[in-house]
Parts: C-alpha cells; sequence; structure tokens
C-alpha cells in the first residue's frame, strides 16, 4: 500500500528524514556523479512530500516557503525511486497541491534539469530563463503561475 506523506521538517521521524537523505544523495549526489552540499538549510523551511511503502520512499520532493529560493513558493529536490512509470507525475501533483492548498501559493517555482522539462511543462510549468548550469548540470528556470 502506499501512502502519501506531508510533513514539515520537524514533524519528520529520524527514520524517514534518513530515508529521504538516502533517496537524494544517492541520485543527485552519486547517480549523477555530482559532488555538492545536497544536505542544506532548506530543508528547514519546506514541506517534505513523499509516497512510501513498506517503509521505503518510492517518489519524494519538497515544498519551499516563499522568500527561501525565490520570491515564490517552490518546489525541489523531485525525485522517483523507479524511472518512467509515473511516479514522478504523481509526486509532482501532490507537491503541486501541497503549493497550493497548504502554503496559498499563487505561483510555484522551480529550477528543473533540462532533462526533464517535459515532466514540469505537462504539469502547467512555462520556461523562464535560458540553460543554465548548476553544479555541471543544465538547468532551467520555470514558472506555474
Amino acid at each position: 500500500m502506499m501512502n502519501l506523506i506531508v510533513k514539515k521538517f520537524e514533524q519528520l521521524t529520524t527514520l524517514e528524514l534518513y530515508e529521504i537523505l538516502k533517496l537524494r544523495v544517492g541520485v543527485f549526489v552519486v547517480e549523477q556523479n555530482c559532488p555538492y552540499q545536497e544536505i542544506d538549510d532548506i530543508d528547514k523551511h519546506a514541506y517534505h512530500v513523499f509516497f512510501s511503502e513498506n517503509g521505503v520512499i518510492q517518489a519524494y520532493l519538497r515544498v519551499i516557503d516563499a522568500g527561501i529560493v525565490n520570491e515564490n513558493v517552490a518546489i525541489g529536490r523531485v525525485i522517483a525511486r523507479k524511472r518512467r512509470c509515473g511516479m514522478g507525475t504523481r509526486i509532482l501533483e501532490a507537491g503541486i497541491e501541497t503549493a497550493k492548498n497548504i502554503m496559498g501559493a499563487a505561483a510555484i517555482y522551480i529550477e528543473a534539469q533540462v532533462y526533464a522539462k517535459t515532466l514540469y511543462e505537462k504539469a502547467g510549468f512555462k520556461q523562464i530563463s535560458e540553460e543554465f548550469l548548476e553544479d555541471e548540470i543544465p538547468h532551467i528556470r520555470m514558472i506555474l503561475e
């Protein structure tokens, strides 16, 4: 049974936080061969949205308070354990709902890896910048209004 969980940083259990960080580091640092400070203080200013199945996180993102990375509420660290099976879309939808319904977001900002642009466009995001490199990975800024 897959459960959707939405929690502020201080509500996360130690085990949930461990599983979130293990998944994020496994993909964004190890798999993408990108040494950077994955664990940042932004986590403290976010809702952590994830699908969990038998204690294993299947998909995750964080929804960040307005004024932390952008003047708008932002979504970041979007990840699905299994790719190309719809989990990315499902977690993104849950993140957008969290941003709108819990945080009252009028607009949602994201810095997307270019390869995932289509995923965000399907959810209604529009590109608002040229490509730029973040930790040697091509990104674009996008907004959902």
